[in-house]
């Protein structure tokens, strides 16, 4: 079960009473990219939320437990492995946004890591620091543009490429979707071909192994210049809940 996001007050003497800045904590860069990470992720595992934030395993609980102790996150053990956090109507408050503040469902904590495990790998890479790459969330995605893709279908993330001197993707914008799941052929089809259909110089699948046929398969029944805007790749293992084949 989630844990509390405030520490009791009971027992304590009048003078230990709270001071008028209890659960206040000055941020610092880490807090920020944390707290946001959390906001735009739905949620994170403790163990990329690590990665995240470049911390020790130790250093993230430490920090963690900071923002719960302040009333900005909230943790649980929601599933198999690794606790998970999540911020708080105050927390998410903090960030600027008006998103729910809650766990993820069940039903989509596998879904929510992979996703994570994915910007992850994606900002590891050389080319993106290089090209000054940024990730939009699907969050933002249904906020800021609810039209995006087919009718009820809007991918998990957009990947902006600026227009930096140099850089091979200057202007470039890629949809991100990932696939933990085989759909039905039809269906992945009918998906590719409306991203296809948008300004998308690529549209980037990340898939488990047993999604990956379908994924493949589905893109290569377009013509050759639409079949070469699609990119199939393997999701990186970090991705996979734990105990997951």
């Amino acid at each position: 079960m989630p844990h509390s996001t405030r520490p009791s007050d009971s027992g304590r003497s009048p003078s230990s009473a709270r001071r008028s800045d209890a659960g206040r904590i000055r941020l610092q860069p880490r807090d920020v990219n944390g707290l946001v990470t959390l906001a735009e992720m739905y949620a994170a595992p403790y163990d990329l939320l690590a990665l995240r934030l470049g911390t020790s395993g130790q250093t993230t609980k430490g920090v963690i437990g900071r923002w719960r102790d302040a009333g900005l996150a909230a943790t649980g053990h929601l599933a198999e492995g690794p606790h998970w956090c999540w911020l708080t109507a105050a927390g998410m408050r903090q960030v600027g946004h008006r998103w729910e503040a809650a766990p993820p469902p069940l039903s989509r904590l596998a879904h929510v890591r992979a996703v994570l495990a994915v910007r992850i790998s994606m900002e590891a890479n050389p080319g993106w620091q290089a090209g000054r790459a940024w990730w939009r969330c699907e969050r933002r995605l249904r906020t800021e543009r609810p039209g995006v893709g087919q009718p009820g279908h809007v991918p998990d993330a957009e990947i902006l490429w600026p227009s930096v001197p140099g850089s091979p993707r200057a202007g470039e914008t890629w949809a991100v979707e990932t696939e933990l799941t085989p759909k039905p052929l039809a269906r992945t089809q009918r998906i590719i071909a409306g991203l296809l259909a948008l300004p998308y110089a690529q549209v980037m699948y990340v898939c488990a192994p047993a999604a990956l046929p379908v994924v493949r398969q589905a893109a290569g029944n377009f013509r050759r210049e639409q079949s070469a805007r699609v990119i199939v790749r393997e999701l990186p293992p970090a991705a996979l809940m734990p105990g997951a084949a």
